[in-house]
């Protein structure tokens, strides 16, 4: 079932969003408006997420509610990675919490949580259960990233690539299996949390891993995922009928669905990280899907209680 619409990822992060283009994000803050009322007035209830901020800034929340923006969003998620590529160590993820729970009161959920095993895989071993530890009772959703290692011919969504050095290689290392599909070590520790950690996993158009991932989540005792439906891939061919088959596939989950990337024809620069030329049409996108997978949405808000400190 789908349980909540996230609007947009990391747009505080320039692979993500473009900053040059936009840089007040006030085009940002229109675009995550429009989408919001949007996705309202198709489903008054189902509950809308902030894209997870990385880095963890609460001026950036500041300055969108300043504008707004923030007005018919439910939820603001974070995303941190500290053992790879964050300025902050990890044992400071209740501070990271506590700094946007200053300002604002609405719920914090962590949409994006993980530790590569670029270096070594008992480095993710440490990170599972040290996240595991600090985040449990903290957030309402924690949603580790990921299930699976990124193919190394498909690329990381980044726009820094080799000139991150070994931060841009970090990114295909991020799963609980590896690019061939066998377990890594940490695999075994993630279950002992779950459900109260669930997963992020990106599929992409066609994606070859989809019902192996299925099965890997029910067998990890996985029941809510974060995921994407891509608007710049709504304009590949039979587009409609990939969404369906995945979100089919998906439909025993409790699914965060993530709106974003601009496709190259209707962006203000012919990129995903660009603003849209027009706001609507990323409103219309978002529409389109929350009326499509309607007869999936949880009746109700599913935002959970928002824990103390």
């Amino acid at each position: 079932m789908i349980e909540a619409a996230m609007i947009w990822n990391e747009p505080n992060n320039k692979s993500h969003w473009d900053p040059e283009i936009d840089p007040g994000w006030s085009l940002f803050a229109d675009t995550l408006d429009c989408a919001a009322r949007a996705i309202k007035a198709e489903a008054p209830h189902l509950p809308t997420v902030l894209g997870g901020i990385s880095p963890i800034d609460p001026t950036f929340i500041r300055l969108l509610d300043g504008r707004r923006a923030l007005d018919h969003v439910d939820v603001v998620a974070v995303h941190g990675f500290p053992l790879d590529w964050n300025l902050w160590q990890i044992h400071e993820w209740p501070e990271k919490i506590a700094e946007i729970r200053a300002v604002t009161d609405k719920p914090i959920w962590v949409t994006e949580v993980g530790v590569s095993t670029f270096g070594a895989e008992e480095v993710q071993v440490f990170g599972v259960d040290r996240t595991a530890e600090l985040l449990v009772g903290r957030a309402p959703r924690i949603h580790w990233y990921s299930l699976y290692d990124l193919p190394q011919a498909w690329g990381a969504t980044t726009r820094h690539r080799e000139a991150e050095g070994s931060s841009y290689y970090r990114h295909f290392y991020m799963g609980l299996l590896r690019e061939d599909g066998t377990p890594k070590p940490a695999l075994e520790h993630f279950a002992r949390h779950t459900p109260a950690l669930g997963l992020c996993q990106w599929f992409h158009y066609q994606d070859h891993r989809l019902d192996e991932a299925v099965a890997w989540m029910r067998r990890l005792g996985v029941t809510y995922l974060r995921t994407g439906l891509s608007w710049a891939d709504s304009f590949r061919p039979n587009a409609l009928d990939w969404f369906d088959r995945q979100m089919e596939a998906l439909a025993e989950f409790d699914v965060t669905v993530t709106f974003c990337f601009t496709p190259e024809h209707r962006g203000i620069a012919p990129h995903h990280t660009s603003p849209p030329q027009v706001k609507e049409e990323f409103a219309e996108f978002c529409a389109a899907m929350v009326r499509r997978y309607a007869g999936m949405i949880r009746p109700g808000p599913a935002l959970g209680p928002q824990p103390a400190i």
